[in-house]
């Protein structure tokens, strides 16, 4: 029978799910129609990329030191909610403000990249800072499921971008932009109730303040994570589709893409079970090594069938190395550090994206003597990280049975 404790916890659940989706497709909105945006204003489309990567720069700072500050403010109930709510609110401004000072025409060059890069830097406050309340007020054993049901969002933003590409490519990009902007404050803006909710339900005891230095573990968690991101920016970013057309027409990816993004769907949830009685970083390390040899299989296969299976499998591993990831930052910051350790795991990410951005910039994959690092790297970014990841895991269980 469920609880009144249990559907608290899920809708939490389900809210961090809709702001992680609603952020997510706000920003497959931003990258849409950017080119348009930058060719009004007469900013020249080789420089769209270079805009791109400054974002990604921006996101690798601030989301480190929105979580920072999220450790610091969530020790007084109430003020991280008014934090979050008015970065989401100067964020939201910005991001509507961007087609009509575009339209404005070239003169309005510098407003528009001043705006972008308003909405970056305050964009971040949706990110690590709602993630870090499950770390400080919800019961460990619940957390890799709300983490989990958050991912999803991301997920789901993730498998419907590219139909969202074909819908909005013709459309005028005013209304998208409003009505992306206005959902995501208004979801944002709900985050100060959803605060003290929880806190009522929470034991002071778990509110502890911010640590001053992270352990060797933490850290060895944000490598990993850098790794183990640059493989799936590699591996989905760029050698994806061209797997795909081995088999299938362009106008097939649509529907062929979305096939990464219904496995890290579906895998989440059975592993937050595995996570919430084994840990985070021995799922991270077993996924790992299980997307190292999907992608293996992908590059192989012989028919479009098997390459369904193999990017399946591929996505349903990033899926728990994603959720797994969340949930270790959280258990490892328990000394006051959640929002710092899960902001981390997020400036991994953009960090990975910039990478991959200044790769493609570059024209790596199109070089003959540097394709083939490209198409294997993720392999190896993968499978290092995993056994790393699986031998840290073994090391903490044996200490762990020794002190037992």
């Amino acid at each position: 029978m469920t609880t009144k404790a249990d559907r608290a916890v899920n809708r939490t659940g389900v809210y961090l799910a809709v702001l992680q989706l609603v952020f997510t497709l706000g920003w497959t909105t931003y990258v849409i129609y950017l080119p348009k945006l930058c060719a009004d204003v007469g900013i020249a489309p080789a420089t769209v990329i270079l805009i791109l990567m400054m974002d990604q720069g921006i996101f690798t700072i601030t989301d480190t030191a929105m979580g920072m500050a999220a450790d610091r403010i969530s020790r007084m109930v109430g003020r991280l909610g008014v934090f979050v709510g008015i970065l989401a609110a100067i964020s939201c401004a910005a991001f509507i403000a961007l087609p009509y000072v575009a339209g404005t025409g070239p003169g309005a060059k510098v407003w528009l990249i001043a705006l972008i890069v308003i909405w970056a830097v305050t964009s971040s406050a949706l990110r690590a800072p709602p993630l870090t309340l499950l770390g400080k007020y919800r019961a460990e054993p619940s957390v890799p499921f709300l983490a989990a049901l958050a991912m999803l969002g991301y997920g789901i933003a993730g498998a419907v971008s590219p139909y969202l590409g074909v819908v909005l490519r013709n459309h005028d990009a005013r209304l998208p932009f409003v009505l992306s902007g206005a959902v995501l404050l208004l979801t944002a803006l709900a985050f100060s109730g959803i605060e003290r909710r929880i806190a009522k339900e929470a034991q002071p005891e778990r509110l502890a303040p911010p640590a001053k230095r992270l352990g060797a573990v933490p850290m060895f968690l944000i490598a990993s994570m850098v790794l183990l991101s640059l493989g799936y920016q590699l591996h989905f970013n760029i050698n994806s589709a061209p797997f795909y057309l081995r088999f299938a027409k362009p106008d097939e990816l649509q529907w062929l893409m979305p096939v990464f993004w219904i496995g890290f769907n579906i895998a989440m949830f059975p592993a937050s079970i595995v996570v919430r009685h084994r840990g985070g970083l021995i799922v991270m390390g077993a996924a790992g090594l299980l997307g190292a040899f999907a992608i293996i299989a992908a590059e192989i296969a012989g028919s479009l069938n098997a390459l369904i299976v193999a990017q399946f499998l591929a996505g349903a591993a990033w899926g728990c190395m994603l959720m797994s990831a969340v949930s270790a930052a959280l258990a490892i910051g328990e000394t006051g550090a959640e929002g710092k350790v899960t902001g981390l795991v997020f400036s991994a990410l953009a960090l990975a994206t910039f990478a991959r951005m200044a790769a493609v910039a570059g024209g790596l994959q199109k070089i003959p003597d540097y394709a083939p690092l490209v198409h294997w790297a993720p392999v190896a970014c993968w499978s290092v990280a995993g056994a790393g990841l699986l031998v840290i895991a073994a090391s903490r269980l044996q200490r762990g049975a020794k002190s037992a």
